[in-house]
């Protein structure tokens, strides 16, 4: 599978799970797709900073890459302060939009400037065998709960090179 099309189908998965979390009413539910948001998250950030970003590293997107790898930071915190809180908790729904909000923005700028600039760098074939590697590490990653890894996320940005 094509790198960015992979890429893609996660971005609308997760924005599916948040579209489910809105609609759930029991705290039971919303503890559980929250819990799959934050694994579905933590698997796509990892992929991205282990194989996509460095694969197109560049001139062309080392500043939009840094840019990336912050606002994975930024999520990383939030679901991390999230998976601490139950469902109940006041500040619950409120990091969940301010989660939703910021990956919405960060999948708005990779589908519009960052993937674009990736098409640049890489051909058919080299995004065909990325997507290969993205998709062979996601399932790897499936059944790890990797949420449980989050907090060990946090300290500070993934360094690209």
């Amino acid at each position: 599978m094509n790198a960015i099309r992979l890429l893609d189908e996660q971005h609308d998965g997760v924005r599916s799970l948040f579209e489910q979390l809105d609609l759930a009413r029991s705290d039971e539910l919303r503890r559980l797709l929250f819990e799959q948001i934050a694994d579905a998250l933590v698997i796509h950030t990892s992929i991205e900073e282990r194989i996509f970003y460095p694969a197109i590293y560049g001139e062309r997107t080392r500043e939009l890459l840094g840019k990336s790898v912050e606002e994975h930071l930024g999520v990383k915190r939030i679901v991390s302060d999230l998976l601490l809180l139950s469902p109940r908790d006041p500040q619950f729904d409120a990091k969940v939009k301010v989660c939703r909000e910021q990956v919405e923005h960060h999948v708005d700028e990779e589908r519009h400037e960052l993937f674009p600039r990736a098409k640049k760098v890489l051909d058919k074939a080299q995004l065909e065998t990325i997507g290969q590697e993205l998709q062979a590490m996601t399932d790897e990653m499936k059944n790890t709960q990797p949420r449980r890894a989050v907090s060990r996320q946090t300290s500070h940005a993934a360094v690209l090179r």
